[in-house]
């Protein structure tokens, strides 16, 4: 059975980039364009991964991640943040909102499949 993966980013042009390097590599993917539509779609089929966008219009993905890591139902949902603006503190600001870690922008395509398997696997 394929594993399941939620990519929540709002540039479009990112998304299908994720959507198409992951399902050639064997996930199954859902996107979501914002936070809200996220947590109503982990809520209702759960992933077995987020790539959780930090900067989105609205709610931003750290806010997505404490609320979906503070319920019940979804907190066991392995969230990895996808950002471009990976700076000093902000991997102790990323897990400290709840995420299991961060995969830099621009995305390494290559290497992509192989890290969110490692997420999922532990």
């Amino acid at each position: 059975m394929k594993k399941t993966v939620l990519i929540v980013e709002d540039n479009r042009m990112n998304s299908r980039l994720a959507e198409f390097v992951l399902e050639r590599d064997g996930f199954a993917v859902r996107t979501a364009a914002t936070a809200e539509e996220a947590i109503k779609s982990v809520r209702e089929e759960r992933p077995d991964l987020i790539l959780m966008d930090i900067q989105l219009p609205g709610m931003d993905g750290l806010k997505a991640t404490r609320i979906l890591k503070g319920d019940a139902g979804t907190a066991d949902v392995p969230i990895v943040a996808i950002t471009a603006h990976a700076m000093l503190g902000d991997e102790e600001r990323i897990k400290a909102s709840g995420c299991e870690g961060y995969i830099a922008k621009p995305i390494n395509t290559w290497k992509l499949a192989e890290m969110v398997d490692k997420y999922i696997t532990g």
